[in-house]
């Protein structure tokens, strides 16, 4: 039976994503579902997606806010607050609204967790939630002059209550409220009980929904990744619900946790997609080189084998068998990006009347990964190893891709001018062309 393209997409999703469900199986996340998230027609999407990884055996903490339920029920009551540095003045009143806000957000998340209707997705996934004080807060109190009264912060999070129940198989659901020693109620920022949790528990990712798919720079492009230690981070700093997610993902991965990812919650399936693909669906702020250019190593040579056997098999490649790949990957280099190899290069050294020079082989790039000058990337990172070798030629010899290289300032030579070791292994049947570049070595 014929399969058509819906199929087959499915089929190759759901194979590229088996190395993320082994990865994340026992994994911790933290996940904010902020108010307009709650609000938001997709809410239902978004919580088949979290039971999904529930099914799947992720440790999840969601952890909830109320913002536009609050001030639903402030304007309904009449009660005015002020905002200073965009947070919340709680005072008495107002304190009863939030109560009532996150009181039934988290009624309503409970309830949508519990469905289990035959012909929905969430059939069969009996989802256990758990609420507790996990989350013990203390006032703000008073900052540039101001009384911020019933507005707390975090003081510590219980997370060996949390992790024993996560344990237990029970998904541990937080809000925005914290309770203090003396019995006191605070309101704190949904974004700062979610980023302080998944430090106290060591949280592998900490995941923040928001209205924007991420973070977008000042030319208004998404930021696919972002450094914790970048320091363009000043740039792509605004205001509003922007900065809040950012400097809660940046300061996560600064205490600890590995990555923090922002997606948007208007996005059907932006959490798997985030979860189970390469390229993601919104930002990713990570400790770790998501994505590197460096020598190979011998654990390298399977990934290496699966990257080039289709341009083999093309003709574009010579073949090159296993024995001959473990002999020769120390002369590798290869791209890295989430642990999957999608570019690779050989640079084989040779010494002619004193003089230092190189060939250039096997260079590839995975065909769905050619974007964001990663070709160019890997080239940068052949020729500084040149340099450092001290080698004044590179040489390149190619069927497919003359002129890429020539784009990159390689000049084509003819076969009878190419080093004689060169010259010995050029294969005449192919109709290779050959290309120089000279290294500037000072």
């Amino acid at each position: 039976m014929k399969k058509n393209d819906n199929s087959a997409d499915y089929v190759k999703f759901f194979r590229q994503s088996s190395p993320y469900i082994h990865a994340h199986r026992g994994k911790t996340f933290v996940i904010m579902l902020g108010g307009e998230t709650l609000a938001h027609p997709n809410l239902s999407n978004i919580i088949s997606d979290i039971a999904l990884m529930s099914s799947l055996g992720v440790r999840l903490v969601l952890v909830h806010g109320a913002r536009p339920q609050i001030d639903e029920r402030l304007r309904e009551r009449g009660i005015k607050t002020t905002l200073h540095n965009e947070r919340r003045i709680t005072d008495k009143k107002s304190l009863e609204c939030v109560k009532d806000a996150v009181g039934n957000m988290r009624t309503l998340i409970e309830s949508r967790l519990s469905v289990g209707l035959v012909n929905s997705p969430m059939h069969g996934a009996r989802i256990r939630v758990v609420s507790g004080n996990f989350v013990t807060a203390r006032p703000l109190g008073v900052l540039d002059g101001i009384d911020f009264q019933y507005t707390g912060e975090v003081r510590k999070v219980d997370s060996q209550a949390i992790d024993h129940l996560l344990d237990s198989g029970y998904v541990v659901l937080l809000s925005c409220l914290g309770l203090s020693p003396t019995g006191g109620i605070f309101n704190i920022e949904a974004e700062e009980v979610a980023t302080r949790t998944a430090i106290s528990l060591g949280a592998e990712k900490l995941i923040l929904y928001g209205e924007q798919q991420g973070v977008f720079d000042q030319q208004g492009d998404l930021i696919n990744r972002i450094s914790p230690h970048d320091g363009s981070l000043e740039l792509v700093l605004q205001s509003g619900e922007s900065k809040r997610l950012l400097s809660s993902a940046v300061m996560a991965c600064s205490e600890g946790v590995e990555r923090a990812q922002i997606i948007s919650y208007q996005d059907d399936g932006a959490l798997l997609m985030e979860l189970f693909t390469r390229d993601g669906a919104g930002t990713l702020i990570s400790r770790d080189h998501y994505e590197e250019v460096r020598g190979a190593t011998i654990e390298d040579v399977g990934g290496i084998l699966e990257l080039i056997r289709p341009f083999e098999e093309k003709g574009i490649l010579r073949r090159r068998s296993r024995k001959e790949l473990e002999r020769e990957i120390r002369l590798f280099s290869v791209v890295l990006l989430d642990g999957m190899i999608i570019g690779c290069a050989a640079l084989h050294p040779y010494c002619e009347n004193g003089v230092s020079r190189a060939e250039l082989a096997c260079v590839v790039v995975h065909p769905e990964y050619r974007q964001a000058q990663r070709g160019d990337r890997l080239l940068a990172h052949i020729e500084a190893l040149a340099k450092k070798k001290g080698m004044n030629e590179i040489y390149v010899m190619t069927t497919q891709t003359a002129h890429w290289f020539i784009e990159r300032a390689f000049t084509e030579v003819s076969c009878e001018d190419l080093p004689q070791e060169l010259k010995a292994k050029y294969n005449a049947r192919r109709q290779s062309k050959a290309f120089v570049k000279k290294i500037p070595l000072s």
